[in-house]
């Protein structure tokens, strides 16, 4: 069956299970001095509680914020997870095959919000939105690649050519889907480096379809661990 390509410019994520919340890390810290505590003795008093994450994130204490999990469904281009898969140590992730699947004809164009001009040297540049005409370059070039692309892809299944062979002629720009499971702890290094951030201590410099990734993820994070993410930011967005 001939599949005609498909784009778009969007990134979703999902967040499909989780057991984190601020509990977990005060629970995790206060073992250590206190013994085992109650969620009911943990909640208290919330302004020591917000104080006790707050000396955790400053002082860097990181290991409370281990002890707690968030699983979600990233849907992006590849070469976004190539970037992600950067990230390992808190990671685990788990990425659609193709080898054991067709890969869907879905590819990523860049919005027209999508900054596309780099000016300035490598380690200090800045982008600068695009005109109208490269604009309409990119779209124009990007499709015709992929429609290319996905003909020859479909041209050699058809032939009986292994999934796993025909799809070294796909693009990075060919969508794809991955679970994506971390902690808090890991969370907060990846969004140290992958968001920009005027609170941010260290400025981070990153590829934009990433940091929509990042953005997501830090709003569901942000719901689950209000507590967390308020100290995260109040010292610099450094991960502990």
């Amino acid at each position: 069956m001939t599949q005609t390509p498909s784009f778009r410019s969007d990134i979703t994520v999902e967040l499909v299970k989780h057991s984190a919340s601020d509990t977990d890390v005060l629970w995790a810290a206060r073992v250590s001095t206190a013994g085992e505590q109650s969620i009911e003795e943990l909640s208290k008093d919330p302004e020591r509680s917000k104080g006790l994450l707050n000396f955790l994130m400053r002082d860097r204490h990181g290991s409370p914020f281990e002890h707690n999990s968030m699983t979600f469904l990233v849907t992006a281009p590849i070469f976004v997870f190539r970037e992600f898969h950067r990230h390992r140590v808190g990671w685990s992730y788990n990425e659609e095959s193709g080898r054991y699947r067709r890969l869907e004809p879905v590819f990523y164009v860049p919005g027209a919000e999508r900054r596309l001009v780099q000016r300035g040297r490598p380690g200090k540049y800045e982008f600068v939105p695009g005109t109208p005409e490269q604009h309409a370059v990119v779209g124009k070039v990007m499709e015709e690649s992929y429609r290319q692309a996905y003909a020859a892809y479909q041209e050699m299944l058809t032939a009986g050519v292994a999934r796993e062979v025909a799809r070294a002629v796909l693009p990075v720009g060919l969508f794809s889907s991955m679970y994506a499971t971390c902690n808090a702890r890991s969370l907060m290094h990846f969004l140290g480096l992958r968001t920009q951030d005027e609170r941010a201590a260290v400025p981070s410099f990153p590829q934009r379809e990433i940091e929509m990734v990042g953005e997501r993820m830090e709003e569901e994070w942000a719901r689950l661990m209000p507590l967390t993410h308020a100290a995260f930011n109040a010292n610099g967005r450094i991960a502990p």
